[in-house]
């Protein structure tokens, strides 16, 4: 059993060191794709993208919150809303749409706001 000891103690160290490089390797792996991955994100058009991409999710989870009381969300709504305008853009009628919705919004705002009033 002593000679073994010796062998064993080698072939643990080989395996140990062996495990170290592998594990040297793929820290250095990962350094090097983090490297690019930085150089990547700051190329102006993934900036603008990520922009856009922020944006949008920040309005979509606005309206989200709107819908949600209502059992709806924009995910639904979103097909009837494209037939909407897809009509209201053949028919030349968007303008008049957008000053009517904006029309019918200040008027909701007024009217919650009097309520809100009326209350306290």
């Amino acid at each position: 059993m002593d000679k073994d000891a010796p062998q064993d103690k080698h072939s643990d160290l080989n395996e140990r060191k062996a495990k170290l490089l592998r594990q040297g390797e793929f820290y250095r792996v990962g350094i090097v794709h983090a490297k690019a991955q930085v150089k990547q994100g700051m190329r102006p058009e993934q900036l603008f993208h990520s922009a856009l991409e922020h944006a949008t999710w920040a309005v979509r989870s606005r309206i989200d919150g709107l819908l949600k009381p209502r059992g709806m969300n924009v995910s639904s709504v979103m097909p009837y809303a494209i037939s909407i305008i897809g009509f209201l853009t053949r028919r030349r009628l968007l303008k008049p749409a957008l000053g009517v919705g904006a029309a019918v919004a200040a008027l909701a705002w007024y009217l919650q706001r009097r309520r809100a009033q009326l209350v306290h």
